[in-house]
């Protein structure tokens, strides 16, 4: 056989992480010039068959390094970055992620880079600089409060501020822009200095407990090693302090702190806690940023000027020089976990990334998740507990009303109206929770049982009123006008049957009318400022009902609310999935924590046709953490996760037959190729079969021995994606969290 790969000297190469669903990365040639210059962790312009995309270097190989004359090197387009702007620390994280999750590398890259740079564009920006113009301008600004609150903030600063840092005062761009068109005010675009800030007190801290206080010294003894902590602190227990005085010394040092937040929603409250006690840097990092400032927040972590960075589940990824502190709050949250494409979880990788940086990593709940109770049972987790409410505040009595037997007024039971009503009049703020957003669930018709379901998903539409009448489906997004008949009898008998936050929130403005119903879910506050708004509103201790969905569970401190009701939980005790008593019983407990918050006492009143339901009677006689023990062993004997490591093989086509023929195919090389080590179930139809228009199917992957699991699935995973058929979409799940 000929001997095809040999020495060829003066050839100079690079390899390149390419941003395509491929799992190799690829040679390219460059001239000795730009082999001088170019740098691992750098981008570079490149031909990829016809298209023109940007990689980045992932290794300089050695001009001598073995080349296949079969194939002819491409050369460079262009060298896009004099030095690395991904250090070797997060190339080495993400090679990590790729190899755990089963994603090509290429992709996996451009998660920790913002958008602008993924397109190409150069890497330092010029900022934006708002200086003021007319010094005498305050008279002309009587009918705006905001305009003139900038303008008194941008006179305090003659030399001009940066746009990023008026934005984290609370000065909106349409603000600023207001008063740039009247003449007022102009912006100007200058060098960025990303010179480190240094770090002042603005606030002395609060005095610790001795719970917390305990905590504190814990964490502070592990400065400059690897130990993780989960700080299991009851709802209202003071862990945000915790953090603060975690931070203060770690801020100290000269180090960088990157905090991690479940939603955008959590990031202005959390911010302005940050702000409050410290005097430096703070760069934001989430999806509701523009391409602009999303880069420069990056920049300012990535060059070590940022002191915090502040983001949502990506922001794990985020070049910091000087890391000496990871906190994740709210970790039990499924939004740290990437649902679609790159299915990472920002807990797991936090972990990760604390141990090869040397650094301790806190995880911070009310309500834990059972995978992390399992890593303190292996010692892995250091536990910390917080068993008082911060200040006077008590922890609210608990009340569950049986439907079956009282009397409701629009979905109400008669009990909860009399104590809002008892509430409102002593002037306080009370919670209405539905974890179902729109007007009604489901729209019926009376005379022959038709019901709006979803053409394309196994699935009902959505009744919504706002901003017009018309059905919308959750799964896939279709929207469908409101039908005048009954498509299946032509009668005009369709009712709207059961209730979201919009149809509630019309009964609660019948039963209280004096009383202002504020509504809090992703159609309320889906524009810019909507939500900052609401808090305001809320903070402001005026009596009013809050009705709203998750996004009212998560870490929100409400210290005016002193009664809290979830109008339906039997969805969450009915469900199939093994993870849903878990999921239930932490929405239970962390929408229960929004009361009682402040000087007042606080009560949670629990609607439900299953008042003796035992995850009930748990929480109801017992406490959270009793259930997780109760559930850890019931886990253990049915050898479920996280005593099973779980991969979920996803497969959807238009013809579920396709699914099952091909993932049965699949499952058969998998058995050969592992001796039989990993237990495979299925495949079978998914939890919902059909959605947006295509069948989907599962097959789970299961074995106590991680690391022999992925050395086998690795190499057959990438098989499966080679001989799959055409009509197919297949993506692989690493420790899913969900399985619809």
């Amino acid at each position: 056989m000929p001997n095809i790969a040999h020495t060829q000297p003066h050839v100079y190469r690079v390899r390149v992480a390419v941003p395509v669903h491929i799992f190799d990365c690829f040679d390219y040639r460059l001239s000795p010039e730009q082999y001088q210059q170019a740098q691992v962790g750098a981008r570079v312009a490149i031909s990829f068959g016809r298209q023109n995309l940007v990689g980045v270097i992932v290794e300089k190989l050695a001009p001598d390094h073995p080349i296949d004359p079969r194939f002819k090197l491409k050369a460079i387009s262009e060298l896009l970055d004099q030095e690395a702007i991904l250090p070797a620390e997060v190339l080495t994280l993400l090679t990590w992620s790729a190899n755990y999750y089963q994603f090509p590398i290429g992709e996996v890259i451009q998660t920790a880079l913002p958008a602008l740079l993924r397109q190409g564009k150069p890497y330092n920006l010029l900022a934006r600089v708002w200086k003021v113009l007319d010094l005498e301008a305050e008279a002309k600004l009587k009918r705006s409060e905001k305009q003139r609150d900038a303008y008194k903030i941008l006179k305090l600063h003659p030399q001009g501020t940066l746009e990023h840092i008026l934005n984290l005062s609370g000065i909106d761009n349409a603000t600023l822009k207001a008063l740039s068109n009247k003449g007022i005010i102009q912006c100007e675009l200058e060098t960025q200095d990303f010179s480190p800030e240094p770090v002042q007190m603005a606030q002395m801290p609060l005095s610790a407990n001795p719970d917390q206080t305990h905590a504190i010294k814990s964490i502070l003894k592990a400065q400059q090693r690897y130990q993780a902590f989960l700080l299991d602190g009851l709802t209202g227990s003071g862990k945000t302090e915790v953090y603060l005085q975690v931070m203060q010394q770690v801020l100290k040092q000269g180090k960088q702190v990157l905090v991690l937040v479940p939603e955008i929603g959590l990031t202005p409250q959390t911010i302005s806690r940050f702000q409050s006690r410290f005097h430096c840097h703070i760069a934001l990092l989430h999806s509701g940023l523009n391409d602009n400032k999303r880069l420069q927040a990056w920049q300012a972590a990535q060059t070590g000027k940022a002191s915090i960075v502040l983001g949502t589940r990506s922001a794990i990824y985020t070049a910091m020089p000087n890391l000496g502190l990871i906190i994740l709050d709210e970790e039990h949250d499924l939004s740290f976990k990437q649902q679609e494409g790159f299915r990472y979880h920002a807990r797991d990788v936090a972990l990760y990334r604390a141990a090869q940086r040397k650094c301790p990593v806190i995880l911070g709940s009310a309500t834990p998740s059972i995978d992390s109770y399992h890593l303190v049972e292996q010692g892995k987790l250091t536990c910390l507990e917080l068993n008082q409410r911060a200040g006077t505040a008590l922890l609210p009595k608990m009340h569950v009303i049986d439907l079956t037997v009282t009397q409701k007024q629009h979905g109400i039971s008669q009990q909860l109206i009399l104590e809002i009503k008892h509430r409102l009049e002593k002037k306080e703020q009370v919670l209405i929770f539905l974890n179902r957003r729109g007007y009604a669930p489901v729209l019926l018709c009376e005379q022959c049982g038709w019901q709006a379901s979803c053409s394309n998903c196994d699935a009902n539409m959505t009744l919504h009123y706002q901003p017009y009448q018309h059905l919308h489906c959750h799964h896939c997004g279709t929207i469908k006008s409101l039908p005048e008949h009954c498509p299946a009898c032509q009668q005009e008998s369709l009712k709207p049957i059961g209730m979201g936050t919009a149809k509630v929130e019309e009964h609660l403005q019948s039963l209280f009318p004096q009383y202002p119903v504020i509504r809090v879910d992703r159609d309320s506050t889906s524009r810019v400022g909507s939500w900052q708004k609401i808090q305001d509103t809320i903070h402001k201790n005026e009596t009013a009902i809050l009705l709203g969905t998750q996004m009212l569970a998560k870490g929100h401190h409400f210290p005016y609310v002193t009664l809290v009701a979830i109008l339906d939980i039997d969805a969450g005790l009915l469900s199939v999935d093994f993870r849903a008593p878990e999921r239930t019983a932490q929405l239970i407990v962390q929408v229960a924590g929004r009361s009682g918050r402040g000087e007042k006492k606080g009560d949670v009143y629990l609607q439900t046709y299953r008042p003796e339901h035992p995850l009930l009677q748990t929480l109801l006689h017992e406490d959270y953490r009793h259930f997780a023990k109760q559930t850890l062993h019931d886990r253990k004997v049915s050898q479920m996760p996280p005593y099973r490591s779980t991969i979920l093989i996803r497969c959807e086509s238009k013809d579920q037959a396709h699914n099952q023929q091909f993932l049965c195919k699949m499952a058969t090389l998998l058995r050969e190729q592992s001796q039989m080590s990993i237990d495979i179930w299925g495949p079978i139809p998914a939890p919902m079969e059909r959605k947006a228009g295509r069948y989907q199917a599962h097959m789970v992957l299961l074995s106590s021995q991680r690391a022999q699991m992925h050395f086998y699935v690795r190499t057959w995973w990438q098989q499966l994606l080679q001989l799959k058929p055409n009509d197919c979409k297949v993506n692989i799940d690493v420790d899913p969290q969900e399985l619809n």
